[in-house]
């Protein structure tokens, strides 16, 4: 018969208090079980593990099996812990990519709230691109993306909401007094930065602006700060601009509905850990403020 692990509770339990009544009291069992379980284990030992019949003194044997008994029953008891805490995403290490931007305004709410429920659980946050997004979650080298890239086909896909997008230059800017007046041809003297989420807008009318762009920034912190600089100006998401921009404006396009979808894109279900799956379900409750 195998060494069972009850075998190494009943014997550290017996041992640690003396007696088998007190024994099979803790262990919620009854004093028979407990000594058969014991029997079991000496059986299989080939040796008494104590010196007399009362359970109060330990051969060496026996003070030497305790001492490894005592070790196992706690690594198999921590073992178990964990186990349980990883079923219910108590415990866990989740993988995120995200765009600057929704790094910035829609995740700290979700991950504030999350990780007060979820205390054990790690969370490793990379910001880039919506294309570098998609990359990481095709190579599995994160659980969860947020990016305004579209759907990916074989991921698990969550459209949040959509953003609209606006002309971005500095706030004394001449198109920032009458921009109410204006619309897409008056762009065409501006110095345009490009930048990864042009690509998403199919408006022609845009579509001359951006082939005559001399310069393409897909860093968002870079792109914000040419623009502060006075370098030229670009077209981004309201939700890029955050409330501490006052020397920046944003510029509603009057003549174009042009939108980014923001999605989210996790691995397929099946293959997340719990506590990927539950971060998911919380960014899935997201809800923007002047979105659609």
């Amino acid at each position: 018969m195998a060494i069972k692990i009850e075998m190494l509770r009943c014997f550290r339990a017996v041992v640690e208090h003396g007696s088998l009544a007190e024994a099979a009291d803790s262990l919620g069992r009854t004093s028979s079980a407990v000594s058969m379980m014991l029997k079991q284990f000496e059986g299989h030992i080939g040796a008494p593990l104590f010196e007399t019949a009362r359970k109060s003194r330990l051969t060496p044997l026996g003070r030497a099996i305790h001492a490894e008994a005592r070790r196992g029953v706690e690594q198999f008891d921590r073992t178990l812990h964990t186990i349980e805490a990883l079923s219910k995403a108590q415990l866990g290490y989740v993988r995120v990519a995200v765009t600057p931007s929704l790094g910035q305004t829609v995740l700290p709410d979700v991950l504030q709230r999350f990780l007060r429920d979820h205390p054990d659980v790690h969370v490793d946050v990379r910001d880039m691109d919506s294309a570098a997004v998609q990359a990481e979650i095709t190579n599995e080298r994160a659980d969860i993306g947020m990016a305004g890239a579209g759907a990916l086909a074989g991921f698990d896909c969550t459209r949040l909401f959509a953003d609209r997008f606006g002309v971005v230059c500095r706030a004394d800017h001449p198109l920032a007094r009458n921009w109410d007046e204006l619309g897409w041809a008056d762009l065409a003297g501006e110095n345009f930065i490009a930048n990864g989420l042009c690509d998403q807008i199919a408006d022609p009318a845009f579509a001359p602006i951006l082939d005559n762009a001399r310069m393409n920034v897909r860093n968002t912190a870079s792109l914000l700060g040419l623009v502060k600089a006075g370098v030229g100006i670009t077209l981004l998401p309201r939700l890029v601009m955050l409330p501490e921009f006052t020397d920046l404006a944003f510029l509603p396009l009057a003549d174009s509905d042009a939108q980014r979808e923001v999605w989210l894109i996790t691995q397929p279900r099946q293959t997340m850990t719990p506590a990927a799956r539950a971060l998911a379900g919380a960014i899935r409750e997201v809800r923007v403020s002047g979105t659609g």
